[in-house]
């Protein structure tokens, strides 16, 4: 099949459009949603790491510890974005191998498209005929199919 996909893509949610003819409507297949991103830092971030959780506990009978400055590579919320651009990746590497499209269009929002770029398969990477560091989730397909044409024309 020589059809292309478009990717409709932000940290919370990933739309999948396939165009079958290049001056054919978009078909909407699959739409991701990353539950985890629509959560409270506070819901995700559970305890104090290090030695500040032990200082200030009733058992702590020394001198009072200094913090470990221990700081993870990454927070909660980038960790659940990458691992959402992971699932986007595994995804389009699955629907690739199936033949399910041969061009790749790449729309989200700059934030996510670098953490989604790192995820692709290299066979899916060598599909993307474009990207575009917009944010258009909330867009119809028609609309989305406009603001791609238009940014082809310039």
């Amino acid at each position: 099949m020589d059809a292309t996909w478009i990717v409709s893509a932000n940290a919370g949610r990933a739309r999948f459009f396939a165009q079958e003819r290049a001056d054919g409507r978009l078909t909407e297949i699959n739409d991701m949603v990353n539950t985890a991103a629509r959560l409270r830092s506070a819901d995700t971030e559970t305890d104090d790491l290090g030695q500040r959780a032990a200082s200030n506990s009733r058992h702590n009978t020394g001198a009072p510890t200094q913090p470990s400055g221990y700081e993870p590579n990454q927070t909660p919320v980038e960790h659940q974005t990458e691992n959402f651009a992971r699932d986007v990746g595994k995804f389009l590497l699955k629907a690739y191998q199936e033949g399910r499209f041969r061009h790749l269009v790449l729309t989200a929002s700059p934030e996510f498209l670098g953490v989604l770029r790192e995820q692709l398969d290299a066979k899916v990477a060598s599909a993307v005929s474009a990207q575009i560091n917009k944010d258009y989730t909330q867009l119809r397909a028609n609309e989305l199919l406009d603001r791609i044409k238009a940014r082809e024309k310039t």
